[in-house]
């Protein structure tokens, strides 16, 4: 039986969205559907400090002076989500309001150099230690907001994000909380770029915008990018009571492993087609009533030609009818962000009823085989069901399918929400 049956659906009643292209929801997601890339070339400093040359960086004013980025991401679409869904914090119940914020690099300030030598550091900016943990950005914001639920702060890779959002609506289906802002953030850093050069998995391209390219046949790897993406999700009762609008119901989620190895993966696709499967049999919705699917595309050989196998070998042939896109050719790979960037996509997707393209895609793959939406986006009053999925390092794997709350027959716009019943 599936969980949709068995326990009252969970909602999503706001959205805060920040990325390259654009300060808030509506300005990333009208530049996404236009197919407008954040990716763009970056300066000698940058390129000294992080080791690559083109990225998909946030240009923001921290709240603080030595704040990390992170937590500043954070907060802003933390802000954005929690007005978008009209939270009244007079008449919620802070008790049982849930913070899940996927853990993050922290504060480095304190790492010595290669000769030793200590950092020197501005007294007057806070102390390193202060935000050197994974979880700094998910308990500054819990304590700004005063949610007093539980906490929760995943560190699982590029599936980060989705499984933050996950485990805070298990905790809601738990009864430990009715109400949960959940998410995560990423910032492009020396650590974690220098991985990536020394893997030699990051694109290059004479024109930045056109470096990141899913599934097309001449990619050469993914570009890193820095946003985030803030979600409040609640009990249908409880959105229903607070006279909430509603994007969509988190129709079914699915969280799986597979022990393939730390960064390569299972060519075959055997376990992202069994996620991929259960993920919709956990929403009951069948393979040929799914329409959109944003993959996690990062425009890697390896992951292409693996997710479209497990696409495929889920879904048989419904995947000959099924958009797929990725917008990692645009906002770059957002890494722990990825996740929840790409579900919020998802989720305006289906709002507008309009998939999203993969842009750069000249050359399609003929191994991909699938439809993936090159280089223009498509409008449908069809879309009332999608899928996001994540892979990552470590044999992470996580799958969430969306339902659209309003019908089709509805009609599509960014205005055009369900109001819950009082």
């Amino acid at each position: 039986m599936s969980r949709r049956r068995q326990f009252e659906p969970i909602v999503i009643s706001g959205i805060g969205l920040i990325a390259s292209v654009g300060a808030d929801r509506e300005s990333v997601w009208k530049a996404v559907k236009a197919g407008k890339s954040g990716v763009r070339r970056m300066g000698e400093r940058f390129q000294r400090d992080f080791g690559t040359g083109i990225a998909a960086p946030v240009d923001i004013e921290l709240d603080y002076p030595g704040q990390v980025k992170h937590t500043t991401l954070s907060m802003r679409a933390a802000r954005e989500a929690l007005a978008d869904a009209d939270v009244d914090f007079s008449t919620v119940d802070l008790e049982r309001f849930a913070c899940a914020i996927s853990g993050h690099m922290g504060d480095t300030g304190g790492v010595l150099y290669a000769d030793g030598s200590p950092q020197v550091r501005d007294p007057a900016l806070p102390p390193w230690w202060t935000q050197w943990l994974p979880n700094t950005s998910c308990v500054a914001v819990a304590n700004h907001f005063g949610l007093h639920g539980p906490r929760i702060s995943h560190s699982t890779a590029c599936a980060s994000g989705l499984i933050d959002i996950m485990a805070a609506a298990d905790r809601i289906r738990d009864e430990h909380c009715d109400i949960a802002l959940a998410g995560s953030s990423e910032v492009i850093h020396p650590l974690m770029a220098a991985g990536f050069q020394s893997m030699r998995v990051l694109a290059s391209h004479d024109d930045p915008a056109q470096a990141p390219r899913p599934f097309d046949r001449n990619r050469n790897g993914f570009v890193m990018g820095e946003g985030a993406a803030m979600f409040v999700i609640e009990r249908l009762s409880h959105a229903q009571r607070r006279g909430a609008r509603i994007y969509a119901e988190l129709a079914g989620t699915r969280l799986m492993s597979e022990g393939h190895h730390i960064t390569s993966l299972d060519i075959e696709s055997n376990g992202l087609a069994h996620l991929i499967d259960t993920t919709l049999r956990d929403a009951d919705i069948a393979p040929y009533d799914v329409q959109y699917i944003n993959a996690h595309g990062t425009g890697t050989h390896q992951n292409d030609i693996m997710e479209s196998r497990g696409i495929r070998q889920a879904l048989g042939p419904a995947a000959d009818r099924i958009w797929v896109s990725s917008t990692k050719s645009m906002l770059g790979h957002l890494i722990n962000a990825a996740g929840s960037v790409e579900l919020a996509i998802t989720t305006l997707a289906l709002r507008d009823g309009f998939a999203p393209p993969t842009m750069n895609l000249t050359d399609p793959d003929p191994e991909v085989g699938l439809d993936c939406i090159p280089l223009v986006g498509r409008a449908s009053n069809r879309m009332t069901n999608a899928v996001k999925i994540s892979v990552a390092f470590g044999g992470h794997m996580a799958a969430v399918a969306l339902r659209r709350w309003n019908d089709a027959a509805e009609g599509f716009g960014s205005g055009d929400f369900r109001r819950a019943a009082a």
